[in-house]
């Protein structure tokens, strides 16, 4: 399902399995049956947060993809191609703080989330966000390594 999702478009999850529940192409590539229920949309983000956290199921999954991939000759593995497309993010920028006032100090890691916990944990990683040395005018609470960006409609 998630592939009808990613070549289609579609960002939501919920979307998404309205889309499969309606549509019969969606449903044959799915092998899904006309009384087949379609999965609740909660399950992808059971399967990525919960079940298979421990495992590498899921990086396994995606190697032999890719290796399946390189074999049939649909791909070389000697490149790759990143989409920069600037997307509309689901943010809040009245939920900032000004740089000057953001007291990253204030906040205790352990009163996070795991999710969260984890993230920062990947931030910690010195190859991670060393991209741009371009200081953000404003912090976001919830995401505080995120910039804002503004581009021109049209």
């Amino acid at each position: 399902m998630l592939l009808v999702g990613y070549c289609l478009g579609i960002r939501s999850e919920r979307r998404l399995c309205e889309e499969v529940h309606l549509n019969l192409a969606y449903r044959w590539f799915c092998r899904l049956d006309l009384d087949d229920p379609v999965p609740d949309h909660s399950t992808f983000s059971k399967n990525r947060h919960g079940r298979f956290r421990e495992s590498d199921l899921l990086r396994h999954l995606f190697e032999m993809t890719v290796a399946r991939c390189i074999a049939d000759g649909l791909v070389s593995g000697q490149r790759f191609a990143a989409d920069a497309s600037l997307i509309e993010a689901d943010a809040n920028k009245q939920n900032s703080t000004p740089r000057e006032d953001w007291d990253p100090g204030a906040i205790n890691p352990d009163d996070a989330p795991r999710a969260v916990r984890e993230y920062l944990e990947v931030l910690d990683d010195a190859a991670f966000g060393a991209a741009t040395t371009v200081k953000p005018k404003f912090t976001s609470h919830s995401d505080p390594t995120s910039q804002w960006t503004a581009a021109r409609k049209g």
